[in-house]
């Protein structure tokens, strides 16, 4: 099975609670045993598994690539001022695998899934979902 939602994000950069359109395409299937693939389509954007208990972890993410891969100094900046949006999503990676236990998302009480946008705000983000039964 697959779908792809959109998303629409607002800031330059932020991290996107996703894991309710991920848990009802899970639940929607039907599917009990298997894995849940989560693919950010786009150069400049990525997928990540993080805490979700306050905004503090996310925020420190942010800080911590800002620090790391600040802007403006980039070879790639020439075309079109994004390069530390590119590194950041090189970085964090295009996507998540979780496995599926008993119908749901196999994900500690802590963790949640995020859409990392580096390259905002954009009104179409989209995220392809895909399920594969694995028993």
């Amino acid at each position: 099975m697959q779908i792809t939602i959109t998303l629409s994000t607002g800031k330059r950069e932020g991290l996107y609670d996703i894991t309710s359109e991920v848990e009802q395409f899970v639940r929607q299937s039907g599917i009990k045993t298997g894995l849940v693939i989560i693919y950010a389509q786009g150069a400049t954007a990525a997928i990540m598994i993080q805490e979700n208990w306050d905004d503090s972890v996310q925020m420190d993410v942010l800080h911590l690539l800002q620090k790391i891969i600040p802007r403006g100094v980039w070879l790639h900046d020439a075309q079109d001022g994004n390069g530390d949006s590119h590194l950041k999503a090189g970085l964090v990676g295009p996507s998540e695998t979780i496995p599926v236990i008993n119908g749901r998302l196999g994900l500690s009480t802590w963790q949640n899934i995020f859409f990392c946008e580096f390259d905002g705000p954009r009104n179409s983000r989209p995220v392809v979902l895909s399920l594969v039964k694995t028993q």
